[in-house]
């Protein structure tokens, strides 16, 4: 551009003028208003502080060159301070587009609401919690109808769970669990074992540590343990999965194709912890009582013959059938909350850890829970 040029309108700077003549409010509005500039004014709270009262402001104009959102943000600062100034905005002989989205936008920004929530009652936080409690007993309980119903179809061959995935999540709930599953029922029988030595040496009964080791294993302590590190290691691990296919939007898929996440990804988690949960309670059984056969052997006087024979003696095949039936329930329990918490869990990475969190501690505290009222009805059946 040479010396004696006009400057271009593409290059004027925005600019803007309030005139008060003839008692109107008249903003005029020149040059180049694009927010890539860098250079968009913002309207002063005291710009109107000279404006004439009970007249509105209105506007010109005719050198107004290229806009973006710049003009608008611009002009929505404007209109907060017109708000707060009593005054009215005629908007009338701005471009249309720009009188559009101005209209969208509030006189003012929202408040932000209040960070501190109302303190809800005490007896109204009971009552929600039981109702919120009950409503997914609900939850779970229909879905272990719907998963059982998907279980009597598989039987006839007309449901849509893969064999395959029923066969992978068996080997990660059996075969791939026996290590960590025998090393603490060993441990724990081992520990029966020293403690109840400590205490029927004093009596010359030694011989029944094998007794109490028996029995603690096969009515308690084997299907229980078991159950706690299944839902540690594998209720953890269904919840994170599900709640991960949930933040990948796989659950979606699988519903718009009509599939139910009942049959397709339920039904292989909870039947294999249902199958395999016997049989870990019974490697459980064996693995506690050689704990208690070797600390036995070691410490007290007893012959590897007469700790077998106390052992066999002890209890009969009815404990073991409770046991069986126990862990059969423990499986079942842990693979539908645990499943049911990876479904209602968010979308979010963190939602994973928090749905794997609470599924152990649901797990953990609904097995100890089970096992109270599986104590109670043999109690009552005199088992």
């Amino acid at each position: 551009m040479g010396h004696g040029d006009a400057p271009k309108e593409n290059d004027k700077p925005p600019q803007w003028r309030l005139d008060t003549q003839n008692d109107a409010n008249l903003l005029t509005l020149s040059g180049v208003w694009l927010a890539r500039t860098g250079n968009i004014p913002q309207f002063p709270d005291d710009g109107l502080k000279n404006a004439r009262p009970h007249s509105a402001v209105k506007f010109d104009t005719h050198d107004l060159g290229a806009w973006d959102t710049g003009l608008v943000a611009f002009l929505w600062d404007l209109k907060r301070v017109v708000h707060d100034a009593g005054l009215s905005l005629d908007i009338q002989t701005l471009p249309p587009p720009v009188r559009q989205l101005l209209e969208l936008l509030p006189d003012a920004p929202e408040t932000p609401p209040n960070p501190h929530a109302k303190r809800t009652p005490f007896l109204e936080a009971i009552g929600d919690s039981t109702l919120a409690s009950l409503t997914e007993v609900g939850v779970v309980t229909e879905l272990g109808v719907e998963t059982a119903r998907g279980g009597f179809l598989a039987l006839l061959g007309r449901s849509r769970m893969r064999f395959v995935d029923l066969l992978s999540n068996t080997n990660d709930a059996g075969p791939s669990a026996l290590l960590i599953v025998g090393v603490v029922n060993f441990l724990v029988g081992a520990i029966l074992a020293f403690v109840g030595a400590v205490e029927l040496q004093k009596f010359a009964a030694g011989i029944y540590v094998a007794s109490l080791v028996g029995i603690a294993m096969v009515r308690e302590m084997a299907a229980v343990m078991t159950a706690i590190i299944m839902a540690g290691r594998t209720g953890g691990a269904y919840a994170a999965r599900i709640s991960t296919m949930q933040g990948n939007e796989e659950i979606d898929a699988l519903n718009v194709f009509g599939i139910p996440t009942s049959t397709y990804l339920i039904l292989p988690s909870v039947l294999s912890l249902i199958v395999t949960m016997p049989f870990l309670y019974l490697y459980g059984c064996l693995i506690g009582m050689l704990g208690g056969f070797v600390v036995a052997v070691s410490m007290l006087s007893i012959t590897a013959a007469g700790y077998f024979h106390q052992t066999v003696t002890a209890f009969g095949i009815g404990q073991f059938i409770f046991g069986f039936i126990k862990s059969i329930v423990f499986g079942a329990f842990i693979g539908l909350t645990s499943c049911r918490i990876g479904l209602k869990a968010g979308r979010s990475a963190a939602d994973v850890g928090i749905a794997a969190t609470r599924a152990v501690v649901v797990g953990i505290v609904g097995v100890i829970a089970i096992d109270a009222v599986f104590a109670v009805i043999a109690d009552a059946l005199g088992i």
